[in-house]
């Protein structure tokens, strides 16, 4: 949901943090303690998974390499954003991408560099927001990302209450 809000943010061109999403967002984040602060970066990693593994087969179907053509394009837009992401951090997201993008989990992958820093958080949101952006434009439709989402949330509800019978 952080995503969705900051993605309509920005195409109803508010730019800079608006005060009540942050402060619902600073409120989220208080109340979750450290266990929950992880299950935020797994639930962060596991958001540009499923976008990666989305756009995979998207470009898979018109016989395009999704590394060579979501990467690059990721990569500049991030460095166009000194402010929100540091240049040391550039490389771990697209590393990470790369990764999700190859059929890798995320979280795997990372875990393979330590335990995630405060400078790599506005970046890894980044990521997915760039990474959601970008499904939206290919699809022409703005809220088609966070249906996704939705929808494969909804399917897994729907396995794990039928599990139970």
């Amino acid at each position: 949901m952080m995503i969705d809000s900051q993605l309509k943010a920005v195409h109803d061109g508010r730019s800079g943090t608006d005060p009540e999403r942050q402060a619902l967002f600073d409120h989220v984040t208080a109340s979750l303690g450290p266990d929950g602060l992880d299950d935020v970066l797994d639930g962060a990693c596991t958001l540009i998974y499923l976008y990666m593994t989305w756009l995979r087969k998207a470009h898979e179907d018109v016989d395009k390499d999704v590394i060579e053509y979501v990467v690059p394009t990721l990569v500049a837009s991030m460095r166009r954003m000194p402010k929100s992401v540091r240049p040391e951090a550039i490389p771990i997201m697209a590393g990470l991408v790369i990764a999700a993008g190859t059929g890798l989990s995320p979280n795997l992958w990372r875990k393979q560099y330590g335990d995630w820093t405060e400078v790599e958080m506005t970046p890894l949101e980044v990521t997915a927001l760039l990474l959601a952006d970008h499904i939206n434009r290919i699809t022409e439709d703005r809220d088609f990302a966070t249906r996704m989402v939705t929808e494969a949330l909804s399917r897994m509800d729907a396995d794990d209450y039928e599990d139970e019978d």
